[in-house]
Formats: structure tokens, sequence, C-alpha cells
């Protein structure tokens, strides 16, 4: 009984409640407004008689703001833990929000169908939805909340319905790819937050929005930047879980939070830094409470053991299954797809074989060697600097034993380098690389830091550097490390898997455009010493091929080039204005086969067959371009 109360009794005295309110000419506010108080007091009665007690029961009732899809009207707590959210709709409306035909309601469903636990209700119906499903049926109460008063009625159904949300607990996800499922809808949900408080010019999130253009990504507009934001957030968070750090019970989710990131910064400097800049302001915590308290509550439970099972391999599939439910159509434009194994396996051996060849290069220990300098511009998830990582300890093990790995895998990591520009696959590839590291150094053993980079590799290195300082120092520090590297650490190996984007004209950075100088009168223009790398790839006029470079407008172009650039030192003197040097290395990438025939890439080949004192190619589908799915690659 709810305090006296049975079923009957609250659903009646709740018709009660919501006639007098409903009504009352002198009351004004939406008719939803008038269902809150009553809603509440029927909530409460109802935990009681579902055996959980009102005084653990609290609702959290949001500030009407009706530009607001994203937000409900309720957080509820039980016990101080954030179990839901109530979305209270005009009588009349229903409760099931696949109906709705307003545009706001068909909006906010968008968007709230992310949440793992959620009630609507018009009052006189309720419904249950937990990621978009329905839990049960939609439970419609006998008569009409407007005007049935005390003859209000429900069916027993009601209180399994309510009782089911109101004992609601967050499931660890038992698989990776799970885990990538719920982190996908929750960080999208963030994503959809951070979008909608930018158009309502949230102070804290556009002064975010300008120091994130600042510092990592110049041409980001407010999209961009709530991709970043949230997927920074969301992978910032499940590191803290890695490393066993608790996130707090959602209701206080800001502590939660801010702990988290403070604890990172001690071994995840970048990560930390990062988490801490985006969510360090009252007005960003007080906007996103829906989205942050969710991500806070549901990843708090993650048990890192349980999800990979000792595997380092379980993040294989990870960003690909995460994007492909976070947004697929992300996921084709910025060319994010995962490499197979076994393609890594043999570009690695490839090239760890040709180091070696006593012809070439007579590196006896091949990627082993101290002296070669592996990077991998566009690191993704980490594949090939795991497969770099095994090659050293295969060799390593082979010439000198076992317990010689783990002194030569933390002595190797200071040349290993990956580059990356967005965050979500940056935080997978360290998660990667550290659970590798690890098992190959050995249990107990300090595992060195990776040489990840948040970084445009593109991006101009000769860029004037802002000095940054306090909480942004890191980030701005990985950047400026990363154009050090670009500019003066010699690179023997570049390998990888550079995305793919035709028609990528103005995505290019330094590599398609070159530096802008200023002359005397202070107009930017390109200086006739300082040119575009991709200029020197540009057909002469006179070759008649103009109609065909359009092709060379690509991004997986643009990183050929950029590899061309920084490993053999093709076009340094016309670009930097610093005398040319006679360098060799290596550039093992897949990509499509375009350029090798293509008319417009004739000034490409010529520049390869120049520098190149050897040149495998290695035809991916022999069959043609339409080979059987089965056999295809990608």
């Amino acid at each position: 009984m709810a305090g006296g109360k049975d079923l009957a009794g609250a659903v009646s005295a709740f018709g009660v409640a919501t006639k007098r309110k409903l009504s009352n000419k002198a009351v004004d506010g939406a008719p939803e407004d008038q269902l809150r108080a009553p809603m509440e007091a029927l909530l409460h009665d109802l935990a009681d008689l579902a055996e959980v007690p009102r005084s653990v029961v609290t609702l959290v009732g949001e500030t009407t703001l009706a530009d607001l899809s994203t937000r409900p009207d309720y957080a509820v707590t039980v016990h101080n833990a954030l179990i839901g959210f109530i979305e209270v709709k005009a009588p009349g409306k229903g409760a099931d929000p696949r109906r709705f035909t307003d545009d706001h309601d068909k909006k906010q469903w968008g968007k709230l169908k992310s949440l793992p636990n959620l009630l609507y209700t018009d009052g006189n119906s309720f419904s249950h939805w937990s990621n978009g499903e329905l839990q049960g049926k939609i439970i419609h109460l006998e008569g009409d909340v407007e005007s049935s008063g005390s003859a209000l009625a429900a069916p027993p159904t009601l209180l399994p319905v309510v009782s089911d949300f109101l004992r609601w607990q967050p499931i660890p996800p038992r698989n990776a790819k799970q885990l990538a499922e719920t982190s996908a809808r929750l960080c999208r949900l963030l994503r959809d937050e951070v979008t909608e408080e930018l158009e309502r010019n949230n102070p804290g999130l556009t002064s975010l929005a300008g120091e994130w253009r600042n510092l990592l990504f110049p041409e980001a507009n407010n999209e961009q930047f709530a991709d970043g934001y949230a997927q920074a957030v969301t992978f910032g968070l499940l590191v803290a879980r890695v490393r066993n750090i608790p996130l707090g019970n959602g209701l206080d989710f800001a502590k939660g939070l801010d702990a988290a990131a403070n604890e990172l910064r001690k071994t995840s400097t970048l990560i930390g830094s990062a988490l801490r800049l985006l969510i360090d302001n009252p007005d960003i915590k007080t906007a996103l409470q829906t989205s942050l308290g969710t991500l806070s509550r549901v990843l708090g439970v993650v048990d890192w053991q349980r999800v990979t099972k000792g595997n380092p391999d379980a993040w294989l599939y990870f960003y690909e299954d995460f994007l492909a439910d976070y947004d697929n159509t992300l996921r084709k434009k910025t060319g994010s797809y995962y490499t197979p194994p076994e393609v890594v396996t043999a570009m690695v051996r490839l090239t760890d074989e040709a180091l070696r060849d006593q012809a070439l290069f007579n590196r006896r220990e091949g990627l082993a060697a101290p002296t070669v300098t592996i990077c991998d511009p566009a690191v993704g998830t980490g594949t090939f600097l795991l497969g770099v990582l095994r090659r050293i300890a295969d060799t390593v093990e082979q010439d000198q034993g076992a317990g010689a790995v783990g002194p030569a895998i933390a002595a190797a990591v200071d040349r290993i380098l990956g580059f990356e520009l967005q965050f979500g696959p940056f935080a997978v590839a360290q998660l990667r690389l550290i659970a590798e590291m690890q098992s190959l150094v050995g249990a107990g053993s300090q595992v060195p830091a990776a040489k990840l980079y948040v970084t445009d590799t593109l991006g101009d290195p000769y860029a004037t550097e802002t000095q940054f300082s306090g909480l942004v120092a890191p980030i701005g520090e990985s950047r400026k490390e990363a154009n050090r590297i670009k500019r003066e650490t010699p690179i023997t190996v570049v390998i990888g898997n550079p995305p793919y984007k035709n028609k990528a004209d103005g995505l290019g950075g330094w590599i398609e455009s070159g530096s802008n100088v200023k002359d005397g009168k202070g107009d930017s223009k390109k200086s006739a010493r300082v040119a575009a790398p991709m200029d020197r790839w540009t057909p002469p006029r006179e070759w008649g091929v103009g109609a065909h470079t359009h092709h060379l407008k690509n991004l997986y172009v643009y990183f050929w080039r950029w590899a061309t650039w920084k490993v053999f030192g093709s076009g340094v003197a016309e670009t930097t204005g610093r005398p040319d040097a006679d360098r060799s290395g290596i550039v093992c990438f897949i990509t499509v086969a375009g350029f090798l025939n293509g008319p417009g890439f004739q000034k490409m080949r010529e520049d390869l067959r120049r520098d190149c004192a050897a040149i495998w190619v290695i035809d991916c589908s022999p069959e043609g371009h339409q080979p059987e799915v089965s056999t295809r690659i990608f």
C-alpha cells in the first residue's frame, strides 16, 4: 500500500489532481507542465507499491525549455543513482513516440531513443523504452486525465511497467562488439546534445569550440566539433574504465568526470587533459547533463577483463563496429575502414624483408634494427603498429631468446610513431598498443608510453606554433611535437592504409596548398621558393592530360605525397627552401590502384621511378575491378 493507497487509489488521486490542474482556466503554461506535480505524486505512490520506497526515489525536473529536444522532463534517481528519464507529453498525444507527427516530437524521439531506460507518458498512457525498443506493451488508463477525476482507473499491468523502469540497472557489456554498440548510441546522444547547445549559443561550448579549432582543427564547423567532442569524451571515459577509474553513479557525473580526468592525466596525459578540457565548465556540465550522466552511469559498469577476456585483439574491430552504429555515413566519409590483419601481417613482413635485403638496406635485424624509425601517418586503431611490434618481438625472440623481448620492445617504442586526426580511433589505438606492449614486456613491468599524436598529418609542419598553457597544454604539445617530427625526425619506414576520399579538394592541408607567406605589403601569397608538395605531381600543361588531374584530389594521393616527401626527401628544397638530402627508406601503403596507370598520375609515377631503387606492386584484385565478394579484401 502506498501511504494507505492501493493501485486504484493512487490512480484515482492522480485523476483528481490532474482534473483540478487541467480544468483551471487561471493556470498558465502548457498542458504537459500541469501534469508535473500530479505525475511526481503518482510515481512516488507507484514506487511504494512496487516496493521501491518513495524515500529513495527522486525525480529531478528539468526547467521547461520548449526548444530543447535532447533533454527529457525528468531524470530519475534511486538510492542517489541515475536509473532513467521520464518524458511527459500533453494529454492526447499518446505514449508511442513512433506515431508522433509533430516535427519537434519526432526529432526528440530520434535522439532520446538512444537512452537505455526511458518512460513516456501523456498522463493517459505509459510506455517503457530501452535503446529505442518498446519494453512490454503500452499501458492505457481507463478514462481521461482532463475529465475523469476520481473515476480514473488503471489496469494491473501499469505497476510492472513502472516497477521495471525503477529497478533498471546498467548491464555490463559481455564483449567488445556490445560495448561498441552501447558506446555508439550514447556518443550519438552526446553529439546531438552538443549540436543543439551550439545552436542555442551555449557560452561554455561556443568558447570551447573556438579553442578546439585553435588547438587541432582550424576548419572544423559546429557539426564536426560536436562529433569530435562527443567521441573524445566517450573514448576518454572508456580509457578511464580500462584503468579501473570509477565514473560515479550518474547523478554526480560532474564529480566522477573530474576525478576520471585527473586520474587519467597521471598515465594518459593527452586523453586526461582532453577530457578535463571538454567538461571543465559549469555551463557545459549543466547543458549536457542527460548524455554525460547516462554515459557515466552506463560505462561505469564496464568490466574490462570481461569485455576483452585478456585478448589484445578484442579491439580489432571495435572502431569499425562503433562507427557502423554511431554514424555509418561518417565512416564512409572519413575513409575509416579497418585493415584485415592478414593484409597487415603481409605488408609488415615484406617491409621487414626489404630492410634485410643486402642490396637495398642491409639491416640484418629488419624492423628490429635500432636505426629504423617507423611511422603510420593515419594510424586509425593501431593495427599496423601492432603488427610492427609483433614482428620485432618475433625477431628478437629468434635471435636473442624470449627474455630479451621485453627490453627490446621498451626500447623500440621510441622509434615507432603514429599520427591520427580523429580522437576516437586514437584512443582505441592507444588502448590496443598498451595491451599488446603489456603482454610483450610481461605482467608487472612498466609499459612505455606509445608515441601517438592527435594531429593532421597533412597540416603545415612549419606553421607558427601557439604557446599553450594550463589544461590545454598537453593537447597543444601533442600537435607541436608531431610537427617537429614531421619537420626534423628522419623516418625510415612509412606504412599503413591511408584514408580514401575522392574529390578531396581543400582537404590536403599543406601538402595540397603549401605555406602562406606575406610580402612586404602584408598580402598573403605563395612564395616562388616555397611550393606546395603536390605541385611536384601536377603534370605540365604540354603533356595534355589536364582533364585527368582532378583524380589527384584524393586523400590517399595526398598521403602518398607526404610519405615520399618525408621518407625520400622528394621536393624538400622547393617546398621548404632547405637543401635536398639523399634519403633512403620505404613507403608501404595499401591503396586503390588508379595511380598505377591513370593519365593524371604521370608525374607521380615519374617521381617514384626516379626516387626509388625498387618498386613492388601487389594487385589485391587480380580478377579485375569486381572480384567475387567473398574474395575481396575490403
